[in-house]
């Protein structure tokens, strides 16, 4: 039998002649119970935040995408187009022509992405689900879809055929520009929808075919900026981004879901770091209440210890009693306090307690790893803490009783 372990459970579960040891003692539980259930509750709500973000720019991200590497288009030749169809990593793929443009409507404008995207591009990213109003373009027309923002911006209604849309682009050249007909490149569209994304998208693209994207720009037809890749199910990745690159070669950089939202991930993940820290700091200060019971404790136990080392027990197994009794009284705490926050996080989750707006809840996520994290927390600074208060015990405490 392990004798300190005994003694502390003993400790740990009986209760003391002197009210405020006991009152120290409950205090310093609940701080930990607190604790770990705040910080499980507050990374949960950070990876239901996480997911609800990414979730919007998943929509229309591809699984991979083969941007150019020097300039602003590359060419797509017919030997990349048949070794591609012949991958067996890649479901589908679009061609993609994207350029900054200004788009005009009722003497207004503003500056947009145009996005010219081939017949396979819905077959590549759901964006079925993101139209609020209207249609998707059809292939070899005149026919635009933009974002809820650039719709309000340019009071732009479906088929309005009363009211022309103008998109324009700076012609490519180093002359003087003595005219705006001389500067800009010009075609006539008409929008068929309205999607809805987020606010960034939503103010910032506009899709078109292809070949709209492509006379306006000037390109010829095997001309494109990009390529969008969805895979097939249970393909590895980084393989088929190996694959894609040995066929396009040098002239594209090919990028997953994370890199192309890198500036995203790296904020998130730092936010969930940033919190993580500040609720690690704030159970430090809670396990001083620890290391304040125990050594409370050791005062208000000195006769008994002094009885145990007379028969023989050490200093070092004392030391040993109260570092298993702070030990456990984290451990403890800990698993009560996740207990209690898995609950609340469910009920959050099963019945939208607290909401952001009248029809969204504050999203929440439940997750292994945040159950790990917080328990390998919790349990590291109650060792530490026992640790500190346990090497409070001398030979001349005792014995000075």
């Amino acid at each position: 039998m392990n004798f300190p372990l005994y003694i502390a459970k003993r400790y740990l579960r009986s209760k003391s002649s002197n009210n405020a040891i006991n009152f120290i003692t409950i205090i310093a539980i609940v701080g930990v119970i607190l604790g770990s259930a705040s910080l499980f509750i507050v990374l949960s709500g950070f990876s239901g935040l996480k997911d609800f973000t990414l979730q919007f720019s998943s929509i229309i991200d591809p699984n991979l995408k083969a941007e150019t590497a020097k300039g602003k288009s590359f060419i797509l030749t017919d030997d990349d187009v048949n070794k591609l169809n012949n991958l067996i990593d890649i479901a589908q793929y679009a061609k993609i022509v994207e350029e900054r443009v200004i788009i005009a409507s009722q003497d207004k404008s503003t500056i947009a992405t145009i996005k010219g995207v081939d017949e396979h591009f819905e077959q590549v990213v759901n964006f079925d689900t993101v139209i609020e109003h209207g249609n998707w373009i059809e292939p070899k027309s005149q026919q635009i879809i933009v974002g809820w923002g650039i719709a309000n911006s340019l009071s732009l209604g479906i088929l309005d055929y009363t009211n022309p849309v103008n998109v324009y682009v700076p012609k490519p050249g180093k002359d003087q520009i003595t005219s705006t007909t001389n500067a800009f490149n010009s075609i006539n569209v008409i929008n068929v929808g309205v999607f809805f994304i987020n606010e960034k998208l939503n103010d910032t693209y506009v899709f078109a075919p292809i070949d709209l994207a492509q006379n306006l720009l000037n390109y010829e037809p095997n001309q494109i900026s990009a390529i969008e890749f969805k895979l097939k199910d249970g393909v590895d990745e980084a393989l088929a981004k190996e694959h894609i690159q040995a066929i396009l070669g040098n002239k594209v950089i090919i990028k997953n879901r994370a890199q192309l939202n890198d500036a995203l991930y790296k904020m998130l993940n730092t936010e969930n770091l940033a919190v993580y820290l500040i609720f690690t700091l704030v159970l430090i200060i809670a396990f001083f209440n620890v290391i304040g019971s125990l050594i409370m404790m050791m005062l208000d136990k000195k006769r008994s210890l002094s009885t145990l080392f007379n028969v023989g027990v050490t200093v070092r197994d004392i030391r040993r009693i109260f570092f298993y009794q702070g030990s456990l009284m984290s451990v403890v705490g800990g698993f009560i306090g996740l207990l209690i926050s898995l609950i609340i996080v469910f009920l959050q989750k099963t019945f939208s307690l607290v909401m952001i707006t009248p029809s969204l809840a504050y999203p929440v996520n439940i997750k292994v790893e945040n159950l790990f994290i917080v328990f390998i927390t919790i349990s590291v600074l109650g060792i530490i803490a026992s640790k500190i208060a346990s090497v409070r015990v001398t030979k001349s405490l005792i014995e000075g009783y």
